[in-house]
Order: C-alpha cells, then sequence, then structure tokens
C-alpha cells in the first residue's frame, strides 16, 4: 500500500468529503497562452524532457495523452541518488522535486509544445513550493533541462510568459539541473491503475480532461 506524506493525506481527505457532496470532480481548464518562440532543434530518436509540477501522478497522466510521447516515468529529480525515494523526498530536506521523465519523438511533438502543455494545464506555475493541496519544495515548479538548448529554450518562454502577462501573479518554476531517479512501482501509471482513488478523481482527472478539451490536435 502506497505510504501518503501528511499533506496528500489531507487532499485525500478533502477529495473524499468534496465527492461525497457533489459527486463530481471539479470543472478545470487549459490556460490560453502563446507557443514559444523558440524551440529545440528535431533530432534523431527519441528525445528526453524533465518536469516537475507537483504531484507527479497527475503531470504523468496529463503527459501519457500526449501525441507523440513514448513513455513517462514517474520520479525525483534535483537530489542525490541515495535518498531518491518516497519516505526520504517526504521529509522536504532533500531538494528533489517530484518529477517527470518523458520520452518524446521530436518528428511527432516537439519541446517547447511539451512545455506549453506543462504551463497551461499540467499544472499552475504561478504556485511557489506547492501545488494545490500539496506543499513543500518537492512539489515546486521546476524544469530540468537535459541539454543547454533546452535550458535555452525554457528560460526564453518563461520570459516570454511573463511579458505577456498571461498569468495573474508571477511565473515561480524555475530552470534547474541534476539528476532523475525513478520512483517506487507503486507510483508508476498511478492514473491509470487508480481511477477510482479520491486523489486522481479530485485533482488529476480534471487536470486530464482539460488537456483533452484545450489541445484537441494533441491529444494521443
Amino acid at each position: 500500500m502506497t505510504t501518503l506524506r501528511p499533506t496528500r493525506l489531507a487532499a485525500l481527505a478533502l477529495g473524499a468529503t468534496l465527492l461525497a457532496g457533489c459527486g463530481a470532480a471539479q470543472a478545470e481548464r487549459a490556460v490560453p497562452i502563446p507557443a514559444a518562440a523558440r524551440d529545440v532543434a528535431p533530432a534523431p530518436g527519441l528525445q528526453t524532457a524533465v518536469l516537475a509540477g507537483g504531484c507527479f501522478w497527475g503531470v504523468e497522466a496529463v503527459f501519457q495523452q500526449v501525441r507523440g510521447v513514448r513513455d513517462v516515468t514517474a520520479g525525483y529529480a534535483g537530489g542525490t541518488a541515495a535518498t531518491a525515494n518516497y519516505r526520504d523526498v517526504s521529509s522536504e530536506t532533500t531538494r528533489h522535486a517530484e518529477a517527470v521523465r518523458i520520452r518524446y519523438d521530436p518528428r511527432v511533438v516537439s519541446y517547447a509544445t511539451l512545455l506549453r502543455v506543462f504551463f497551461s494545464v499540467a499544472h499552475d506555475p504561478t504556485q511557489v513550493n506547492r501545488q494545490t493541496p500539496d506543499v513543500g519544495t518537492s512539489y515546486r515548479s521546476a524544469i530540468f533541462a537535459q541539454t543547454p538548448e533546452q535550458r535555452a529554450v525554457a528560460s526564453a518562454y518563461i520570459a516570454q510568459l511573463g511579458a505577456a502577462h498571461v498569468f495573474p501573479r508571477p511565473i515561480a518554476t524555475r530552470v534547474e539541473s541534476g539528476g532523475f531517479y525513478p520512483a517506487e512501482a507503486e507510483h508508476q501509471d498511478f492514473f491509470r491503475r487508480n481511477p477510482s482513488h479520491p486523489y486522481i478523481v479530485r485533482w488529476d482527472k480534471p487536470k486530464v480532461a482539460a488537456f483533452r478539451a484545450g489541445f484537441p490536435r494533441l491529444a494521443s
């Protein structure tokens, strides 16, 4: 059984209460944002992106819906291998962020397009060290650039969106460096394996629905 940290336990309790009261998940929508002015040049073979946007269950679920994405792995980025496990990361002392590793075909979907989904619907990039009910540095918004070109494109897009004032608050997302370590098996493909889980129903199903409604041409 998954051992959940206190913030997520509280979210589960809230979700269960809300579901009991209304029988439906809260509606969400994709934030309309412009495409990035810069992009990573396509290269042969599959490419990798690592993004952190709060609980990895929902972020994984959104990117699993994107056409051209071949696989998504939930994990921990930004800390060391020695503490890359749910128990230690839950202490909020390891500097990891819950993140996803996305392997994608650049002939089908580009890096900048993945970033557009990330900022528009996968999470709220204006929240600092949290995502909705989950609080802590491990829930921060971060892009772990895998190449200098990714770093340049991500930094330029953050600046572009900030200048366009598409969000009501400043963007908190930081471009970071660090390794990625896959999470425990129980966290992989969590959305698909646990469709009735209260946290999934309350927070993540609306996110996936918002992606499919907001980006129908990208949906697989």
